[in-house]
């Protein structure tokens, strides 16, 4: 064919539109099928949009900042059979000499290995790398100006330009400003002695959804205190063996996510959704899991299915789901199809907090801080003081379709689920 339409493809349950945050192409550059050509994000996760063919970019329809509707077309693509076919015999030589030229590069170049990166790069970065022979730690030190501090195009070609130069071969690396709890970029000024700065896009699109869960649901929370000074024995017991099996940390996370399946399993109707006046009773236990970003800002990856899964399964998919959404690598599946949420604001030092509900769900748990506290233990000689560790569950519910007791009992079969842990379990 001879024009392609790349469209905006469908980006997860309930996301209608997203918003193009950078162009990996401009018009007449040269595409791969299955490279990336543009980076948007929704109100759940920044993506990258590949094209489905090879050939040129021969229009752009949307600028940076503006909001594509799914399905909407965002570039033309003329395709490179077409092109090769038009061109005059003189041209089509030097096409295919250029793609010999290039077959040459890429098989000559040294190959290095991304799958051990912390830092998100293009495919198309990633391919520059390649051939020029850039190692990890030259990327690390290369300065990014694309979203979230990524490496664009021109900031590598930058640096190789740079690179080339006898009396500078690498690039010092420009700290990044430190993380705030409010959602903003670089843009400020001043005015009358003020400092106004300008929210950022996420921040924008986190704002307008939890004023539309406000106006949504009539929140109201319930609190209960949790003896899990068992958990935090048994923990201390498991831990080690676990991260030495499997090279990575055992936290308390998937111990809650756990505790929080099971309830869900006794509360059915905590599990559901709704639409104007109908409940949805979901089948899938789906569990998001609140993550705080460098930039401040949250995002919340989702357990699939997480009443099927044993501890060990549980803890390897909260640590990979945590350190891709830190690291922005999430797709969009990820954070889609979530039934219920859990927040830990105990990781910032909180006690206690009333978190916003993740519409459409109907219910948000927040666990605060593990703390060491004097409490009275009962005993067969009678009530004596000891030191035991304990934290607080918070739970918002939509009191539209969850009452009082509903809301109040599902946080209690959380805290009996914990306090009740099995000393002799293995992991």
């Amino acid at each position: 064919m001879a024009r392609y339409e790349l469209k905006l493809p469908s980006m997860g349950e309930s996301v209608a539109e997203a918003v193009v945050t950078n162009w990996l192409k401009k018009v007449g550059d040269p595409i791969e099928a299955e490279e990336a050509i543009v980076e948007v994000a929704t109100d759940k996760v920044d993506s990258e949009v590949p094209s489905e063919v090879s050939g040129i970019v021969s229009e752009i329809l949307f600028k940076v900042d503006e909001v594509v509707k799914i399905g909407q077309v965002m570039a033309i693509i003329e395709t490179q059979e077409s092109a090769d076919a038009s061109a005059p015999p003189q041209q089509t030589a030097e096409i295919l000499m250029q793609n010999i030229s290039d077959i040459k590069e890429t098989t000559l170049s040294p190959q290095i290995d991304f799958s051990g990166a912390e830092r998100f790069y293009s495919p198309l970065v990633k391919n520059i790398a390649k051939q020029e022979g850039i190692s990890f730690d030259e990327l690390a030190h290369i300065k990014g100006t694309g979203l979230n501090n990524r490496v664009t195009k021109d900031d590598i070609l930058a640096y190789i330009a740079h690179r080339t130069q006898p009396k500078a071969t690498t690039v010092a690396p420009t700290p990044a400003p430190p993380a705030t709890a409010t959602s903003i970029d670089q843009r400020s000024y001043t005015k009358h002695g003020e400092e106004r700065i300008e929210m950022s896009r996420m921040g924008k699109i986190i704002a307008e959804h939890m004023t539309l869960s406000k106006q949504t649901s009539a929140h109201v929370q319930s609190f209960t205190e949790v003896d899990v000074t068992r958990i935090w024995q048994w923990r201390n017991k498991v831990k080690k063996a676990f991260e030495a099996n499997e090279g990575e940390k055992f936290t308390f996370t998937p111990i809650f996510m756990e505790a929080v399946a099971k309830a869900l399993i006794d509360f059915p109707m905590m599990n559901i959704s709704v639409e104007g006046t109908t409940i949805i009773k979901k089948k899938n236990i789906n569990i998001g899991m609140a993550t705080a970003l460098p930039d401040g800002n949250l995002i919340v990856p989702v357990i699939k299915n997480a009443d099927e899964l044993n501890l060990r399964g549980m803890a390897k998919i909260v640590n990979d789901l945590a350190k891709r959404a830190r690291a922005n690598q999430l797709k969009p599946d990820e954070v889609k199809d979530g039934t219920y949420t859990v927040t830990n604001i105990g990781s910032f030092g909180n006690v206690f907090g009333t978190p916003i509900i993740n519409q459409p769900q109907v219910g948000i748990l927040a666990i605060g801080a593990i703390q060491k506290v004097p409490a009275v233990i009962e005993t067969p000689e009678g009530d004596v003081i000891g030191i035991r560790y304990k934290m607080m569950l918070s739970h918002s519910y939509d009191h539209r379709v969850v009452n009082g007791a509903l809301g109040g009992m599902f946080v209690q079969r959380v805290a009996q689920y914990l306090e009740k842990w099995d000393m002799n379990r293995t992991l």
